[in-house]
């Protein structure tokens, strides 16, 4: 099964990639309308739309979840429900189909709860209750968004249609388009997860490896993004622009910073999505669209790999991620951590590789752009502190001794998850050049002085340098300190953000309950009511037993007086 859906999808993925490429030359815009229902006046219309954005997204989409089912091939080899596992995964990839060529909210919503539903049962996939956990508070997170786009939806209402394409240029600045594109924001705000809905994302690391790759790289959290580019014109140039950009550059930071605090591999990585979905908002908020969506889709090619080669080191590891249990692996496994370290430098930037293209050109493009210095701060000093994490994975993972036990067997010899992470390393050493190209057909002229154009490479080899110190020098004084505990618990728990949403939220409605039960249901209700009526009934009825069981002298007396007090009430009467 997983072969055959591999060959499936891949031959699609190629398709797609030249349809897009041949729609973009030409500039061809294809509309295709299916009426579902005519009755009276009223038509029910399915829209597609097919232009070089959707058919391009479509193909990277497909091309990744392709080989993310090749490699679960093997991965997911023990599982006896794999090809349950299977269809999961290709019901999510047809949920993100659905939502990439719907230029109308209802069939976005049909894909983007699509999503949230598959995403709940992948996450979950894994019966514990750390899954369980993980998958109610993924499933919970992203239903706020769903609202956010279910009223979107009945504002729309208002312009007769619900093709939100039609009416935007019209109705830019239209009060109830407006509020449309805060609440889309909103919308995807909580799926791409930035500040203040950014916990469920390191918690949704829970799923299968494969999944990870998937979710992380081109499906879930990238959809609140393309649900924004599609949007563009209500972010540009307004007080929501603004708003989103000052939260997207604070995830940005935050997650760059917590990354470097976090152990876990997986995590890490989970993190790394983080500040780069923080990245292409901040770019879109800035107005330049096709900039954000060049670099989710270098993005979405090196981090898939990244996720592909953390599943290999993990499985091969009899599924330890800690870090620090790591170490030496370039010795065990060279071609899986030759993969590992492509993706790593194409996600610091490194020059000509996939991720050089993209962040390069955004940072040029923010050097030129007006912006306030925090901005531009928040920008540069975030880049810093994704090479700053990556040298720290790298050097913790691959230098030095093995650090697990001695009777792990680290090998090479897994050729099917190989296979699928060197079809993604080719694609993440060439997609940056291909994609530049095809999508800035004229290259535009860069003009910065010297310190501006050299501040990128200056912020990255500075982040290096910090990432070596960090892991190299003994933190034994800071370590001891009580204010370096609470900077790395701070900086650790993503700024104490999953506490406020899980348990900040949950625990005082849960003390509330616990008092009214205590005090009222099993307190005074019961004292006062139902078990209280119980044991006196239950009382007399015992005595009144007793009395006529074992007296009848007291029986009989007591009879007797009853006949009294009935001949009393029947004179009286």
């Amino acid at each position: 099964m997983c072969l055959m859906n591999f060959f499936f999808l891949f031959i699609i993925s190629m398709l797609l990639l030249l349809c897009s490429f041949y729609f973009l030359l030409n500039e061809i815009i294809y509309f295709l309308e299916w009426e579902v229902v005519s009755l009276n006046s009223m038509s029910i219309v399915m829209t597609i739309l097919f232009d070089w954005m959707s058919l391009m997204f479509m193909s990277f989409v497909l091309l990744i979840s392709s080989l993310v089912i090749y490699y679960s091939k093997e991965y997911m080899s023990n599982d006896i429900n794999i090809n349950r596992f299977i269809l999961l995964v290709l019901m999510f990839v047809l949920s993100m189909m659905l939502l990439i060529i719907s230029p109308n909210l209802i069939s976005i919503l049909l894909g983007w709860d699509g999503l949230g539903l598959v995403s709940y049962c992948l996450v979950i996939y894994f019966n514990n209750v750390k899954s369980f956990n993980a998958g109610m508070l993924t499933a919970l997170m992203n239903r706020v968004g769903d609202v956010f786009l279910l009223l979107a939806i009945a504002w729309m209402l208002n312009y007769g249609s619900m093709s939100y394409i039609f009416y935007l240029e019209f109705m830019l600045n239209d009060k109830q388009m407006m509020l449309i594109g805060i609440l889309v924001m909103s919308a995807a705000m909580t799926k791409s997860a930035q500040i203040p809905f950014s916990s469920w994302l390191p918690a949704a690391m829970a799923a299968p490896t494969p999944v990870s790759a998937l979710v992380h790289s081109s499906t879930l959290v990238t959809a609140g993004i393309y649900l924004l580019i599609r949007f563009n014109m209500l972010v540009y140039n307004s007080f929501m622009g603004q708003l989103l950009l000052l939260m997207a550059g604070l995830t940005m930071f935050m997650s760059g910073l917590g990354a470097n605090f976090e152990f876990d591999l997986k995590k890490i990585i989970a993190l790394s999505t983080l500040s780069q979905l923080g990245l292409m908002m901040m770019i879109l908020s800035m107005g330049y669209y096709k900039l954000a969506f060049f670099h989710l889709l270098t993005h979405a090619l090196f981090k898939a790999l990244l996720f592909m080669c953390a599943g290999a080191i993990i499985h091969n590891m009899n599924n330890f991620q800690d870090l620090r249990l790591m170490g030496g692996l370039t010795l065990f496994m060279p071609l899986t951590c030759s993969c590992f370290n492509v993706a790593n430098l194409a996600l610091c930037g490194m020059p000509f590789l996939a991720g050089f293209y993209s962040k390069d050109l955004i940072l040029e493009i923010v050097s030129m752009s007006m912006i306030n210095l925090f901005i531009y701060y928040l920008f540069f000093f975030s880049t810093g502190l994704t090479v700053c994490y990556s040298l720290r994975l790298v050097y913790y993972s691959m230098t030095g001794d093995m650090n697990c036990m001695s009777l792990n067997v680290l090998n090479d010899e897994s050729w099917v998850m190989l296979k699928s992470m060197l079809g993604l390393m080719f694609m993440s050493i060439i997609g940056g050049s291909m994609l530049s190209w095809l999508i800035f057909l004229t290259p535009s002229m860069i003009c910065l002085p010297y310190y501006l154009k050299y501040m990128t490479l200056f912020v990255c080899i500075m982040g290096g340098f910090f990432g070596y110190l960090i892991s190299n020098i003994s933190l034994f004084f800071m370590n001891k300190s009580l204010k370096y505990y609470f900077i790395s618990m701070f900086s650790g728990s993503m700024w104490f953000m999953p506490y406020i949403s899980t348990y900040g939220i949950i625990n005082y409605s849960l003390k509330i309950g616990m008092n009214v039960v205590n005090n009222f249901d099993q307190g005074w209700s019961e004292f006062m009511g139902s078990q209280n009526l119980y044991n006196k009934l239950v009382y007399y009825s015992q005595f009144n037993y007793f009395m006529q069981n074992n007296n009848l002298k007291i029986y009989l007396m007591i009879f007797i007086l009853w006949i009294i007090i009935l001949m009393m009430f029947l004179i009286l009467l």
